[in-house]
């Protein structure tokens, strides 16, 4: 991606045709039937998320064409390709009154009133909507590991999760593309990919 913010040698500096072959490589390896990503703005928006949109939207073009990177191995063609939601503004919504309703003197206001006004105007486009709340521990444990992106403590990535649960104890997705038939509304990122495939 071209613009402020752009770092010489940064992720979102460096070829994407460089970095869809590795991934292509990767998918041709594992053969995964669905791909998560981040959106075109690339969430709030950040180059790299950028970047790793356009990477991903590119491996999800050429990972089943045998003639794109035919090096690095088997076509294998994806079946779904999503795109992550979570600032959707019905979601940011129901956490901030939540919140506001059960910890009112929180720190944490402040920051979520700043997050909706920035969010709300973006349009509801979920798809998908997977209740995964009893797993909010070990989303956060995988977040923390990676120690050089994510404070530990940072309350930008990580609100209370008993809140969030009793509020909005799901992820939200957009499906993108999809080669196979599935409803127009799911709550599983597999729905319409046949078992005997998967």
């Amino acid at each position: 991606p071209e613009g402020v913010g752009v770092t010489k040698n940064s992720f979102a500096d460096i070829d994407a045709t460089v970095s869809a072959e590795a991934l292509v490589r990767l998918v041709r390896e594992f053969q995964p039937h669905v791909m998560v990503t981040y959106n075109e703005r690339g969430g709030y928006p950040h180059p790299d998320h950028i970047r790793c949109h356009e990477i991903s939207k590119l491996a999800w073009d050429l990972s089943g064409d045998p003639e794109a990177f035919p090096d690095a191995g088997a076509p294998w063609q994806i079946s779904k390709l999503y795109y992550e939601s979570i600032f959707n503004p019905e979601r940011m919504m129901r956490v901030y009154e939540k919140l506001r309703e059960r910890e009112p003197d929180s720190p944490l206001i402040a920051q979520f009133e700043a997050m909706v006004e920035r969010f709300e105007s973006r349009p509801n486009d979920v798809t998908t909507r997977v209740e995964v709340g009893r797993f909010f521990e070990r989303r956060d444990e995988a977040l923390r590991a990676h120690a050089s992106q994510v404070a530990p403590d940072s309350s930008f990535f990580f609100w209370p999760n008993e809140l969030q649960r009793e509020a909005w104890p799901f992820e939200d997705y957009r499906l993108a593309e999809s080669r196979v038939v599935t409803d127009e509304f799911e709550s599983d990122l597999f729905q319409g990919i046949d078992e005997e495939s998967a």
